[in-house]
């Protein structure tokens, strides 16, 4: 039997993909467990993605780890999530897989031992250039347009920039994620369907893929599934078909 893995293109793998890792609270109750019993499991399948996603030649890896939203969840589980991320945040799976660590989002909100473990954590990774990891923490996506929307705003009252100059491009530049391409594929685990204000701008042309498995037992082969999903997709940009094929034609 052919195994997932197997069936990947090794040729079409998506260059960004983006993950909104879902399930972790639902998983632990399911199992009679305290949800920080699920974040807990759920920072392992952040290990194993990674390193799975590296082996594949992703070339950025973007985790939906802390919403805007989440701040209005009980203090005890936020708290516990701070420490996993100070805990996690091992350089270990970074430099043995030569993979840039970086971070999308309102750092200035996160308590200040997290902020720093997280500055040192990309000084000491800035060189590795395999992949790119990204983790959008304190992150959402209309928080980072109203962002981006002030500074341009500030830029014109300050006659560096023109009305008539703003295009696409430019919002695009003042996005937090400006230093990487927009994902290809957006993930989303545990059974919903919506993208809950992750990625909104970037994400206009992302394919996406739901599945129903928790992230605590989203596995390599659960990945694989999903990337086997995207390749068997037409991606067209609002082309058709023909010009696609056309397209193709010519530059072949």
């Amino acid at each position: 039997m052919v195994s997932y893995q197997q069936q990947i293109d090794k040729e079409r793998i998506p260059a960004h993909i983006a993950i909104i890792m879902d399930g972790n609270g639902r998983w632990a109750k399911a199992k009679g467990l305290p949800r920080t019993a699920g974040h807990q499991q759920g920072v392992e399948t952040v290990k194993k993605i990674t390193e799975e996603a590296t082996r594949l030649g992703v070339k950025y890896l973007t985790l939906y780890t802390f919403s805007t939203e989440n701040w209005n969840r009980p203090a005890a589980e936020i708290a516990a999530l701070m420490g996993l991320i100070l805990d996690h945040l091992e350089e270990e799976i970074f430099m043995k897989n030569n993979v840039r660590f970086h971070i999308i989002g309102d750092l200035q909100r996160l308590p200040a031992p997290v902020q720093q473990r997280i500055n040192e954590c990309m000084e000491r990774t800035a060189a590795n250039n395999k992949m790119t990891m990204v983790i959008a923490i304190s992150y959402s996506s209309r928080w980072e347009l109203t962002q981006s929307t002030k500074i341009i705003a500030q830029k014109i009252k300050d006659g560096i920039l023109n009305i008539e100059d703003i295009t696409e491009q430019t919002v695009a530049e003042h996005l937090n994620t400006s230093f990487m391409p927009d994902p290809d594929l957006l993930i989303r685990t545990g059974g919903e369907k919506r993208i809950s204000n992750y990625l909104l701008w970037q994400a206009a042309y992302s394919e996406l893929y739901f599945c129903d498995t928790f992230w605590p037992d989203f596995d390599e082969a659960e990945f694989h599934k999903a990337i086997i999903d995207f390749q068997s997709r037409e991606r067209r940009f609002g082309k058709t078909s023909e010009q696609l094929t056309e397209q193709n034609n010519t530059i072949s």
